[in-house]
């Protein structure tokens, strides 16, 4: 019964206000097309910003507002990512008025990976199978990340003893299901926010959670020698964390999952307008995404347990780092997007959605600042270890 609320709870937008089905991939990037051959036709590097407020409109009104997007978001997020990027490729050559082939061979690649898209969909699998695999994938795929912060931050507050110091992180994840809930309600009932804005959220709280996770991991990383850990423990132990620490670690979890949680709950919207009514293939695939995350996740806190305090430490540094460093690339992307940021796209860059890596001077920028640290972290690390006692790293 509580899994069929909280699924019921996901749906309340599109239940008040009615929802459509999977788009015709083929009649919007016709129009897409259509109007996109128009303005890059049309287009003078003295008139730039023209042009790319006007394909900025076509990626708003009709990519996004077609539902497209979501459609794609649904079953390939990485995908989703690359044709934001090629959008934004396009619009940033015209806004910083490059010449006019460079800007139409911007275009005719966005249009050809828009038409690919649009000749392999697939009829919607509207069907009770269909339906409850695409609702177990969008809870797995969507969660499965923000459960790796969870368990990495749980699985240090007990390797700790700091046990009754958990609850900060599940009080997080708490508040921020309840803040997606709301934000999606917002989006889709109260504000009918869509667009830049809702890009905009994504992208500041995606930078947002790069930041606390960038400190947390350095912050555990320092934490790594086992010696230097006890003299950790019995410092701490007494008190548990302080509550700086502790209000690190409790947001880390809330960014985490605020921002899956959102596009996780627009996403079963969309899918419950092809459904037709048809809930149990939903509640079904969402109860069966539920269960797997949390064997998951008790698996892999079973795991933490098994490693050595320093290996384990550093690899949960490592993760939740490399985590910082593609939140950061994907929040400068969301709002370059919103039109927040600009795009200065760069030639010779490769697009690798799973690192955040895209080809502009911004969204690099934004790694490239967490990056440059690491080497004098590393250096700082090692000379710490070497001037320790011996035995004291055992």
């Amino acid at each position: 019964m509580t899994i069929r609320w909280l699924l019921l709870l996901l749906l309340i937008p599109s239940a008040c206000f009615g929802a459509e089905g999977t788009p015709d991939f083929r009649a919007v990037v016709t129009e897409l097309s259509r109007q996109g051959d128009q303005f890059v036709a049309a287009y003078l590097p003295e008139k730039g910003m023209d042009t790319a407020d006007a394909v900025s409109g076509l990626y708003f009104d009709i990519f996004e507002g077609s539902g497209m997007e979501a459609a794609i978001g649904m079953w390939d997020p990485a995908l989703k990512s690359e044709l934001e990027s090629r959008f934004g490729k396009v619009i940033g050559l015209a806004s910083r008025e490059r010449a006019a082939d460079e800007v139409r061979v911007a275009w005719q690649e966005l249009r050809t990976h828009l038409q690919q898209v649009a000749d392999a969909q697939k009829p919607a699998e509207d069907g009770f199978w269909g339906l409850l695999v695409q609702a177990f994938l969008i809870l797995l795929r969507e969660g499965f990340e923000a459960m790796l912060v969870i368990t990495a931050l749980v699985a240090y507050l007990r390797r700790q003893g700091a046990v009754d110091q958990v609850r900060v992180v599940y009080h997080g994840t708490a508040w921020a299901l309840f803040a997606s809930l709301v934000t999606a309600w917002l989006f889709g009932v109260v504000l009918q926010i869509s667009g830049a804005g809702r890009e905009a959220l994504e992208g500041v709280t995606m930078l947002l959670a790069s930041a606390v996770l960038f400190y947390v991991s350095y912050w555990l990383i320092s934490k790594s020698e086992a010696a230097r850990w006890q003299a950790f423990i019995h410092a701490q132990i007494n008190s548990a964390l302080s509550k700086g620490s502790t209000f690190a670690l409790g947001l880390a979890a809330f960014l985490a999952v605020y921002r899956e949680g959102a596009e996780t709950v627009l996403f079963y919207q969309a899918l419950n307008g092809q459904a037709n009514g048809q809930w149990w293939p939903l509640l079904i695939g969402f109860a069966l995404a539920l269960g797997a995350l949390l064997l998951l996740y008790r698996l892999m806190q079973a795991a933490s347990f098994r490693l050595p305090i320093g290996l384990f430490f550093t690899l949960t540094a490592v993760l939740l780092y490399y985590l910082a460093i593609t939140f950061a690339g994907n929040g400068v992307l969301e709002l370059q997007e919103a039109g927040w940021l600009g795009i200065t796209p760069i030639d010779g860059f490769a697009r690798i959605s799973w690192l955040g890596l895209y080809p502009t001077l911004e969204t690099l920028t934004a790694q490239l600042l967490l990056i440059i640290p690491l080497p004098l972290a590393i250096a700082w690390w090692w000379h710490r270890r070497r001037s320790a006692p011996a035995g004291a790293g055992s």
